[in-house]
């Protein structure tokens, strides 16, 4: 697999246990299996992206089964969308501790599965888990991939820069999407505001890219307290929850909540 120098954006080829440009800026691969090509310049904070706590109940909730209905169903549109006949790279953008890259790799085993995420300690636990997966840590903002790369790109909840999408992306790939849908954890909202309002995530634009299909995905959960807390620490309206909710949840037996996401996948434009 080639990468492209974070700093000079020249290819990197590896040397051993690490990669290297003409340059001759270096990086080494942990022993873990992963690489870091997130310079310190390129970092907003000390440790961007999720921290070894919020992984660990991160990987807790996934692995109860709760999002695998969702997980199946990205899969499964890969596995339409993408010609079996040859062999493909997929890159997972914001890939987490890798409970779903994981799975791609799974589903597509002819497949190169790439997953990039800001959070060394995510990609940490990715690598040492899942050996199949290419995992590196990385900017969506400059992602260290040629022109052309990528067959398809998958973003669950993950934000990037749409230009270079347009720029990894073969000209006949795709770009997958998952946002959450208008009932997404209504219950759990239901406990924050005095009106849940249903809104659900326009369609993106992406440059370079047109819409090809979308499905809703949704299904109730029965969850236990620590998974119900986790979940609600998941969410980016957790500091806004009363602490009667957050007893609520730490006392229930059986929490039921509904998910509800939307599947979108955009094709490139013929140039």
């Amino acid at each position: 697999m080639s990468y492209l120098c974070p700093l000079c954006s020249a290819p990197l080829n590896q040397h051993q246990n690490s990669y290297r440009c003409d340059s001759n800026h270096q990086f080494d691969i942990a022993k873990e299996g992963y690489v870091n090509l997130l310079p310190v310049q390129h970092k907003r904070s000390k440790d961007p992206g999720d921290n070894k706590k919020m992984m660990q109940a991160r990987r807790q909730f996934l692995d109860g089964g709760h999002y695998q209905p969702m997980r199946d169903a990205v899969s499964e549109l890969l596995s339409q969308q993408l010609a079996i006949t040859k062999h493909v790279d997929v890159l997972d953008i914001g890939c987490g501790e890798g409970y779903y890259t994981s799975h791609f790799q799974h589903t597509l085993p002819d497949a190169s599965v790439h997953g990039l995420d800001i959070s060394k300690v995510a990609i940490r636990y990715a690598a040492k888990r899942y050996r199949d997966v290419a995992f590196l840590v990385a900017s969506s903002q400059r992602l260290p991939f040629a022109d052309n790369q990528m067959d398809a790109v998958v973003r669950i909840y993950a934000p990037c820069n749409g230009e270079e999408l347009q720029r990894v992306v073969k000209h006949d790939g795709i770009v997958v999407t998952v946002t959450p849908g208008p009932r997404h954890l209504y219950q759990l909202k239901a406990g924050i505001y005095d009106e849940v309002r249903l809104h659900d995530i326009p369609v993106e634009e992406i440059p370079g890219f047109e819409l090809a299909s979308e499905q809703s995905v949704a299904y109730n959960m029965t969850l236990n307290s620590a998974d119900a807390t986790t979940l609600l620490q998941m969410t980016p309206f957790a500091w806004r929850a009363p602490e009667a909710l957050w007893q609520q949840l730490k006392n229930a037996d059986a929490f039921h909540c509904e998910a509800d996401f939307t599947l979108r996948v955009y094709a490139k434009r013929s140039q």
